[in-house]
């Protein structure tokens, strides 16, 4: 049996491991000539526990995501990959990724790190990459780095 990616999704959040995990996307849609999607989610829970204090995270957390994207964007074209797509997206990254952004654009890959840059949420509620395998409906890689082996 052959498998082939045509829509590759990778999530990144500013890690090391989502470093990796964009990488090993770069690798995958060189292979198969697949379209490379990049995607970060603004967690909205943490604005509500920081509620008043501080009403300008949201702005510079949506800076942020849009700095980010456009940096892997640029490196994704420095590689070589043709198809780029970005979706900065607001919410839960467990559910937005593997329930929504990747059926609604018809990924057949969805990529992401061991672990990100929330370890206490991953302690108590589990982790995304935990939850993307889980609701994924298409094949999930959970990219480790040489620290997780």
């Amino acid at each position: 049996m052959l498998v082939t990616y045509k829509k590759v999704l990778v999530a990144v959040d500013g890690s090391k491991e989502a470093e990796w995990a964009f990488k090993k996307a770069i690798d995958i849609c060189k292979r198969y000539h697949a379209e490379l999607i990049i995607t970060h989610v603004i967690d909205l829970k943490q604005f509500a526990a920081i509620g008043a204090y501080h009403q300008n995270l949201s702005e510079q957390s949506e800076n942020f995501g849009k700095e980010l994207l456009n940096r892997y964007e640029q490196i994704a074209e420095d590689s070589g990959i043709e198809d780029i797509e970005t979706i900065l997206d607001f919410g839960s990254p467990k559910i937005k990724i593997a329930k929504e952004i990747a059926p609604k654009h018809h990924v057949d890959l969805i990529i992401c790190g061991a672990t990100g840059l929330n370890a206490v949420e991953r302690f108590l509620l589990g982790s995304v990459s935990e939850n993307i395998t889980r609701y994924a409906k298409c094949d999930v890689m959970v990219v480790r780095t040489e620290k997780d082996l």
